[in-house]
């Protein structure tokens, strides 16, 4: 007759039955776009995103995020990924804002189920933003003219270097309008019940942590440590995921490529985070 030992006495089940909790960990941070230096997007982080809720049984997924915004479109692939993932897993996923999650950096926000800040964090601009510039005055003053060749009435709308004309800001806004819609629906279903009936909410808008509690767009005030400590306990462990880096920049020739991109990128993603005071 055999005889099952009972798996709590096998030591090396034993110990592995007993290991403390983990909670994988990645990091959201830099302007959401598919260009530029030091950017966010959903095919870089992807799949550093699967990876972390695949690998080591994690209890579950806490981001960190300090994001100023950017893409709408990257934001939301990123966001319905996570969302995808945790019902895939079935894990609780926890958000941790550090300086700034605005714009498209509270949509990453909203994938979790929890969301949790510093007093000093900058939380919302629930809106969408186009900026440009005129120069059309500027070349007229200085005898250039502007030559356009187009298949298309609509092709060369907006162009800066032509006069504005009423019926392409109308289309702008219609577009802007369809993409706002999108994300208050998104704030809406992520927050639910919890979210406030301040007016301002979805007006573009942003507060400290400290007030976006009070509006319901976050869940508390607190730290990765504390928090995640406070559900799982003081022995919790954490396993950290990010994007690695290649062995070229690991030597510091990424210095060339930043230069090949050219400053343009690095002074639009300066600007986005300029909005915030940082």
């Amino acid at each position: 007759m055999k005889h099952r030992i009972p798996l709590h006495r096998i030591p090396v089940l034993n110990k592995w039955l007993d290991r403390p909790p983990r909670v994988a960990v990645v990091r959201l941070s830099g302007v959401i776009s598919t260009s530029g230096r030091a950017t966010l997007n959903d095919a870089t982080i992807g799949p550093v995103i699967e990876r972390a809720f695949a690998k080591g049984a994690p209890k579950a997924v806490a981001l960190l995020i300090n994001s100023p915004g950017g893409s709408p479109v990257q934001s939301a692939l990123i966001a319905a990924r996570i969302s995808r993932l945790a019902k895939k897993h079935s894990l609780p996923v926890y958000a941790f804002v550090e300086d700034v999650a605005a714009s498209g950096g509270y949509w990453l926000a909203c994938a979790a189920e929890e969301i949790h800040v510093d007093a000093a964090s900058i939380v919302g601009s629930i809106g969408v933003i186009s900026s440009s510039f005129g120069f059309d005055r500027l070349i007229e003053s200085h005898g250039i003219e502007r030559r356009v060749y187009t298949s298309g009435d609509s092709k060369s709308q907006l162009d800066p270097f032509k006069p504005e004309n009423p019926e392409d800001i109308e289309r702008l806004k219609l577009l802007q309008s369809d993409i706002h819609d999108a994300f208050k629906d998104h704030v809406r279903e992520s927050r639910g019940t919890r979210l406030g009936d301040d007016p301002a909410l979805f007006t573009g808008a942003y507060w400290t942590g400290k007030r976006a509690l009070d509006l319901g767009l976050v869940d508390g005030i607190g730290h990765l440590v504390p928090v995640m400590q406070s559900i799982y306990g003081d022995k919790v462990r954490f396993t950290r995921f990010g994007v690695k880096r290649s062995v070229f920049a690991r030597f510091g020739l990424e210095v060339a490529q930043a230069a090949l991109s050219g400053a343009q990128a690095g002074v639009q993603e300066r600007s986005h985070w300029a909005r915030f005071g940082l």
